[in-house]
């Protein structure tokens, strides 16, 4: 749900002969921003574990709850990176035609996974470092842990979906800049897998080059909000 509403705001926004063709920065911030509150919404059970390093910082701070947390770690990142594939397969079957029509190969990429306005590898990792520590920093801070008493486990359903959408908005909005923030290794790696290997006419390159920096970033940023969170936020703790 998160890749099908985030990718196909982008889809609508910069594919050419879209009805929201042209819309703008912003409104693929509030896009992505509401396809994380439906994303959220819909993945309760395991407590929204959507992101890699979400789910990284959040082990970091201590709150995974599990008795076996390194499996669960596991098992949660193998399955984002499923879902982020699905979703972004479904987003270009619904542009499908779209797709055909676009002649720029870099535009089609970036309905998929993220790309840096100016390229320097170093500065970029810097960025999504940042972005990804805002992330979650603040959603460390919004949730004390899960709900006992609802059986509620800890991550971002703990929450409540509309917080973490408004953090989203406002990360890319603010950060997004620069590398497009994919502040989500799943997020951008799966739909890179899914460019790849799908028969999208004059799709061109899939940047692996640059694809190290969308997941090593957000991972360093995410373990080091949960790290940092012990001492900054120790009620959160």
């Amino acid at each position: 749900m998160l890749l099908l509403l985030g990718a196909g705001v982008v889809a609508n926004v910069i594919l050419t002969k879209n009805k929201g063709f042209g819309g703008g920065w912003l409104l693929i911030n509030f896009g992505w921003g509401l396809a994380v509150f439906a994303g959220v919404t819909v993945s309760y059970a395991s407590g929204a574990h959507l992101n890699p390093a979400v789910t990284l910082g959040l082990a970091a701070a201590g709150k995974i709850d599990s008795d076996n947390p390194f499996l669960t770690v596991i098992v949660y990142i193998v399955a984002q990176l499923i879902g982020a594939f699905i979703g972004a397969v479904l987003a270009w079957l619904a542009y499908k035609n779209h797709f055909d029509e676009e002649p720029d190969p870099a535009a089609k990429l970036g309905v998929f996974s993220t790309g840096p306005a100016i390229r320097s590898y170093a500065w970029n990792l810097i960025t999504e470092i940042i972005g990804t520590f805002v992330l979650v920093f603040v959603v460390i801070g919004f949730g004390k842990g899960g709900d006992p008493d609802t059986n509620t486990p800890a991550g971002l359903a703990a929450l409540g979906a509309l917080p973490v959408a408004f953090l989203v908005v406002a990360i890319g909005a603010s950060l997004g800049g620069p590398t497009g923030y994919a502040i989500n290794p799943a997020r951008d790696l799966g739909p890179r897998i899914a460019h790849a290997l799908l028969p999208i006419r004059g799709k061109g390159s899939s940047d692996w080059s640059y694809s190290w920096v969308p997941i090593v970033g957000p991972i360093i940023g995410g373990v080091l909000a949960g790290w940092l969170s012990l001492v900054l936020l120790p009620a959160a703790s």
